[in-house]
């Protein structure tokens, strides 16, 4: 492992894994490579919170800075809930959802797995219905524990993505081929 692919792994086990964006970047990873490559401040993430950027000013050896407010604020861990009287099952929010925390299908109501929620309110402007409100989560603070969970189902959401596109492009490509032998 090279010395940079070695700090990079040590940020990103600094950073919550609410995969929330509010960084700047579309993953906590991509925000641990631009913080390797001096490309990022270290107070850029908000589920971190100001432990989050001690540690990230001790691992980089940077200066404490307070969260910069483009970024947003500290507050309270949330989640999101779902009112089911509502929801109209568009699948909006579950395409939305970077850890797959929320169930359903098309024109079905949707529920959230608050166990999952990692908070990061992505599904909150895609609902066309504003049946999505957050809350307060149980714990303060986005636990660690949480964060090893969150990385994993980030991932496999992720690979999946890149699944379903693959298929999908296969499917396309053999259903052009039939159609061009019927052509033919």
């Amino acid at each position: 492992m090279s010395v940079k692919t070695g700090l990079i792994y040590k940020i990103d086990q600094v950073l919550p894994q609410t995969q929330c964006t509010k960084c700047g970047y579309p993953s906590c990873m991509d925000y641990a490579v631009a913080l390797a490559d001096e490309k990022a401040d270290i107070n850029q993430c908000p589920p971190g919170g100001d432990e989050g950027i001690s540690q990230l000013s001790r691992l980089l050896d940077r200066p404490v800075k307070p969260l910069n407010p483009l970024n947003g604020k500290i507050t309270h861990a949330k989640i999101a809930v779902i009112d089911e009287d509502i929801c109209i099952g568009c699948t909006l929010c579950i395409k939305a959802c970077p850890v797959d925390a929320i169930l359903g299908s098309n024109k079905m109501m949707h529920t959230v797995i608050e166990d999952e929620c990692t908070g990061c309110d992505l599904c909150i402007p895609v609902c066309p219905v504003d049946c999505i409100s957050m809350i307060d989560a149980s714990y303060t603070k986005w636990p660690k524990e949480k964060a090893i969970i969150s990385r994993e189902r980030f991932n496999k959401h992720k690979e999946r993505k890149i699944r379903d596109a693959k298929e999908r492009e296969e499917r396309l490509k053999n259903a052009s081929k039939v159609l061009y032998n019927k052509k033919a």
